[in-house]
């Protein structure tokens, strides 16, 4: 196995990335793409890259802005996550591409989706917040106190992800809660433009996605199915052998 760790320049933002093949992965194969959600890293997907590789497939891990060894910044607008990934794929010239995303990730990953339907062809979105609709009730994150699994969740981050935490620019927590608070007709408007063979995966209580608009969201999406489990909002770090059960074979059924 052969792993690269390299940086590259998105306008003026440093963004860190690895790259790694397995033993039996051919460099021009389609390589499995992973994002982290807010305050995570590449380090949390660690256990489901060693089973990727392990299959024979090539995995690109991204640290987003302002997490892990990428630079902070002062823009933290959802789209430029999408962007940032964007520019990973651009600068290793990938021209066939599976992406999987968790939370703020998965919003990142199907911006891509979205701008480059012709790449992307499995799409796997993990316990995304989903964006609201004009008309939609506001979201609020001050109605009540964290729940037992959300404090969970937080203190033993410390401890497994102690690297994402501490480097985490906490600076966007505010810009991220306001955009999750506006509605995002945009992305809304351009979901029927993805193409790739999309996964959902929705937790159980301590979850995070609406059940309205996840319907919404099947219903825009050509060919687009939900898995959901019975587990909080990080699905593949509580509930890893199932998340893998579920997300390995359907990323290598064309292989």
């Amino acid at each position: 196995m052969t792993v690269e760790v390299a940086e590259l320049d998105v306008d003026g933002v440093r963004i860190a990335f690895r790259d790694t093949a397995g033993v039996d992965s051919r460099r021009d194969s389609c390589p499995v793409v992973l994002v982290h959600g807010m305050g995570g890293d590449s380090g949390t997907w660690d256990r489901f890259a060693a089973a990727l590789t392990a299959a024979g497939r090539r995995v690109v891990s991204i640290d987003l802005r302002g997490h892990g060894r990428s630079a902070h910044t002062t823009d933290y607008a959802f789209d430029a996550f999408g962007r940032d990934v964007a520019a990973v794929l651009d600068h290793l010239k990938l021209t066939a591409v599976d992406l999987v995303g968790h939370s703020l990730g998965g919003y990142a990953v199907t911006v891509v989706a979205q701008d480059r339907p012709s790449i992307v062809r499995s799409l796997v979105i993990e316990e995304m917040p989903i964006p609201i609709k004009d008309g939609d009730e506001t979201p609020t994150f001050t109605r009540r106190l964290p729940s037992p699994g959300a404090l969970w969740h937080a203190a033993t981050s410390i401890i497994r992800h102690p690297r994402a935490v501490f480097a985490y620019d906490r600076s966007m927590t505010s810009p991220a809660i306001a955009q999750f608070r506006r509605p995002n007709a945009v992305w809304w408007g351009r979901l029927s433009e993805i193409r790739a063979s999309t996964l959902v995966l929705r937790g159980g209580p301590g979850g995070m996605v609406d059940p309205v608009r996840l319907d919404s969201m099947v219903a825009a999406i050509d060919e687009c199915s939900v898995v959901s489990f019975e587990t909080g909002h990080s699905i593949h770090r509580d509930k890893y052998s199932d998340f893998e059960a579920v997300v390995l074979p359907f990323l290598m059924r064309d292989s």
